[in-house]
């Protein structure tokens, strides 16, 4: 691990990983156990993985943790879901504290169950000062969704003659959504060997460079997350241009 990590360049890392945190079920299932089992082993991965990148100075991770469409899964999983959410939140508050880490949420919260929302809005309290890495839990959240709510209020502002419609750019959009506050993630690592994005910030990935692996996420530690980064690194980001503009 510490030969990877002497190979990354500390002037160019992402400034913000966003990343899909799948396989919980799948590696539960091949444990010989239930889905939930898988989830709270993932609790273990996030813990690791945070640790990894405030060690290393990335300033913005989000993780994907519960979307809008995993309302659907059975109850007895969302209810564990909710649980273990609440049970982890309470558990590791004071920790992000002590390690300067700043706690933030993006996603429908009203669709959280009352006893998950207070316990977040403590943990956000608490952490509310912090200066080191920002932590952006994605919860309740899908990017459809989020682009439906700008869209809305956007046009509420125009209804109520606060806003012109010739008025209305990237800038604009950009103000209204879930992540105004934080830059676009340049890097995007989802686990487990799907290659999609699903409904995970649709806007905001335009130009991110994206990391698939077969690690599942219970087992992905810092190691895989190094590997994430060199790969990130050995990629030549243009942005619409050729490589003769950005040399």
């Amino acid at each position: 691990m510490s030969q990877l990590l002497d190979k990354i360049d500390k002037q160019h890392l992402p400034r913000h990983i966003a990343i899909i945190m799948d396989g919980n079920g799948r590696w539960a299932k091949e444990q010989g156990q239930d889905r939930l089992f898988g989830h709270v082993h993932g609790v273990e991965s996030v813990r690791n993985i945070v640790e990894g990148c405030a060690e290393l100075g990335i300033e913005y991770l989000t993780l994907y943790a519960f979307s809008t469409e995993n309302w659907e899964r059975p109850e007895y999983e969302v209810v564990g879901l909710m649980e273990l959410l609440v049970s982890t939140i309470r558990d590791e508050a004071e920790t992000l504290h002590k390690n300067n880490i700043r706690l933030h949420v993006i996603g429908d919260m009203n669709m959280l169950p009352d006893y998950a929302r207070n316990e977040l809005h403590e943990a956000l309290e608490i952490t509310k000062d912090n200066t080191g890495l920002n932590l952006i839990m994605a919860l309740s959240y899908s990017g459809r969704w989020e682009l439906l709510n700008a869209v809305k209020n956007i046009a509420y502002e125009v209804k109520k003659g606060k806003m012109e419609v010739e008025d209305i750019d990237q800038d604009t959009l950009q103000q209204y959504l879930c992540t105004s506050g934080f830059p676009d993630p340049e890097l995007m690592i989802r686990t487990s060997g799907e290659y999609r994005i699903s409904n995970f910030l649709l806007y905001q990935l335009a130009y991110a460079e994206l990391y698939f692996t077969n690690v599942r996420w219970p087992d992905f530690r810092k190691e895989n997350l190094y590997e994430a980064i060199l790969d990130f690194q050995s990629r030549e980001r243009r942005f619409g241009k050729i490589s003769e503009q950005i040399s």
